[in-house]
């Protein structure tokens, strides 16, 4: 597999790290020290981390650092995003988490007085909501509206990210439901389908079809009293896969922590153009907006752009000219996986936004080009499905394992790539 010329490796632990799109990998084909690192004291840390191996207790990462009124803009002092702010760029989770520590000259208010001063553009009532759904806790404990803040507390939010301002309407659509209780709501959602409503997609959404199916059952339930239906994570409009949505507000709180801890396990199979040089690895490289082209996501060196995303993989079958993979998430960036797969030279096979959707491995034989026009006929997007998905349930605190089976335009075409080349042992 080619690699950027600027891109260097070096081996630690079994492991192998490559930087400027930098990423570490477990393999079982290669051996021997090729090149150096820079900055690989940093490097080292992080592979030693992720591999098990601990020096010394770990500082906060960069989501956990602790804010003081000094951090702050003096004019509101500490702003918690929410409403007033889109979703980042960078995340696939629709809440954030923010620490503050209550300054040792303030005098004790009642918590939500307290936010309410700090926050821009919000009601003092939406600060009441968010604590009553228990997505603000002091000192690691669930409080009411009225209590009063004391120096040294340190105040922890889950906060929504505000989508574009769309307000949603219910509309009625078949809904393919893969689980559903008290609490929780599991959906399979089918390729084509975008999960909320945006700029171009103002109806016709998942969570259109949610509210409605929602409201059908409990009248009272809305906006205000359960933000966005529940949603609290999506997938790209043409991955096709399985999505979690809360249906109380101490649901909504549970699962938004979950997703922000990175503790949900979720599994994706992707078809990637060429054969990947190892069985199993893991790419590490920040992922923020593209600089020229809005629309797409790019892969950045650390500390240069966007945040950090890391991307587990292990090869399931291939067939020469593609790969089918198993990706595990650590993290959840916008296009994650897209990105990362692009980074490394293997982009989703018929991803029109990163290049998979021409031609990238294989023969300049007319029989093989109208194969692959074939194929793309069959899986009109990008050959990525969200497979598994694990949490925590939010009342009964057992684990939950979900798995949905591939949708038919994958197996058809998996299969037609399997009967050309014939299975190649992974």
């Amino acid at each position: 597999m080619a690699l950027p010329a600027e891109a260097k490796r070096r081996r630690v632990d079994g492991l192998y790290v490559h930087r400027r799109q930098y990423f570490c990998r477990m393999s079982k084909k290669s051996g021997g020290v090729k090149g150096e690192e820079k900055d690989s004291g940093k490097i080292d840390k992080k592979i030693k981390e992720r591999s098990g191996i601990r020096e010394s207790p770990s500082g906060p990462s960069e989501e956990n650092i602790e804010l003081r009124k000094e951090d702050l803009p003096a004019s509101k002092g500490a702003i918690i995003p929410d409403i007033a702010e889109e979703i980042p760029e960078s995340s696939e989770a629709l809440y954030e988490r923010l620490n503050l520590i209550v300054d040792k000259g303030q005098e004790s208010v009642r918590l939500d007085k307290f936010l309410t001063a700090r926050i821009e553009n919000i009601s003092r009532n939406k600060v009441q909501q968010a604590i009553d759904g228990g997505r603000v806790l002091v000192n690691n404990q669930v409080v009411s509206a009225n209590y009063k803040i004391r120096p040294g507390d340190t105040i922890l939010t889950y906060s929504e990210k505000q989508v574009a301002g769309e307000e949603i309407i219910p509309e009625k659509m078949p809904l393919n439901i893969f689980y559903e209780d008290d609490a929780v709501l599991v959906i399979n959602k089918p390729a084509g389908l975008v999960v909320h409503p945006a700029s171009g997609n103002y109806s016709g959404t998942l969570i259109n079809g949610v509210a409605w199916y929602l409201r059908e059952k409990n009248k009272s339930i809305s906006e205000e009293t359960l933000p966005r239906f529940g949603l609290v994570h999506r997938i790209d409009k043409n991955t096709s896969g399985l999505l979690v949505l809360a249906k109380t507000s101490a649901a909504l709180a549970s699962l938004a922590k979950q997703f922000f801890d990175h503790t949900v396990k979720r599994q994706y199979v992707a078809l990637v153009w060429g054969d990947m040089e190892d069985d199993k690895g893991t790419i590490i490289a920040h992922v923020g907006r593209h600089q020229r082209f809005r629309k797409q996501f790019e892969s950045y060196p650390e500390g240069e752009h966007g945040k950090e995303a890391v991307t587990h993989y292990q090869v399931l079958e291939r067939f020469g000219y593609v790969t089918l993979v198993q990706c595990v998430l650590e993290t959840g960036r916008t296009h994650q996986i897209r990105v990362h797969m692009k980074s490394i030279g293997h982009p989703l096979f018929n991803d029109d936004t990163y290049g998979g959707d021409k031609i990238v491995k294989g023969t300049i034989f007319t029989k093989y080009k109208q194969f692959v026009e074939n194929c793309f006929a069959i899986c009109n997007r990008q050959a990525l499905h969200a497979k598994t998905l694990g949490f925590i349930h939010p009342s009964s605190k057992e684990e939950k394992l979900f798995v949905s089976e591939l949708p038919t335009d994958m197996e058809q075409v998996i299969d037609k790539w399997r009967k050309y080349t014939g299975p190649i042992k992974a």
